[in-house]
């Protein structure tokens, strides 16, 4: 259990600071302005992206928010990183870039899993 929590707040984490952290104190740069714009996506896009990128992190980073607004965390961000990655196949060609969303995918993917070990065992302790 003890493995699991630390698991959990490692991959959890670690989607908090690149999804919520980064891209509030990055979203107005000129780098990532031309970033989403080098997408085909319009600047409002990005500003809404990033709306929902830090509430999602929040979402996922506190224990007291429910597990349904969680699950909608989750599903939010698999599609983030899945569009991301076929955005970049399309304008950019096979490269790390185009890879790089599917890496926090997997991220993702393992907080997702630990969050529902941790969940069932919470569940089942608590109804005994």
């Amino acid at each position: 259990m003890k493995q699991t929590k630390i698991f959990y707040w490692i991959t959890t984490g670690l989607i908090f600071i690149m999804e919520g952290v980064l891209p509030a104190l990055t979203s107005q740069t000129e780098l990532a302005k031309e970033g989403i714009s080098h997408l085909g996506y319009p600047v409002y896009f990005g500003n809404a992206l990033v709306v929902f990128k830090v509430l999602g992190s929040l979402a996922l980073i506190i224990p007291q928010v429910p597990k349904r607004l969680k699950e909608f965390a989750y599903a939010g961000f698999v599609f983030d990183f899945v569009f991301a990655s076929i955005s970049h196949f399309a304008v950019d060609g096979m490269n790390f870039q185009s890879f790089f969303p599917l890496i926090f995918l997997a991220i993702l993917g393992g907080s997702f899993m630990s969050y529902q070990k941790l969940e069932t065992k919470a569940y089942t302790t608590h109804s005994i």
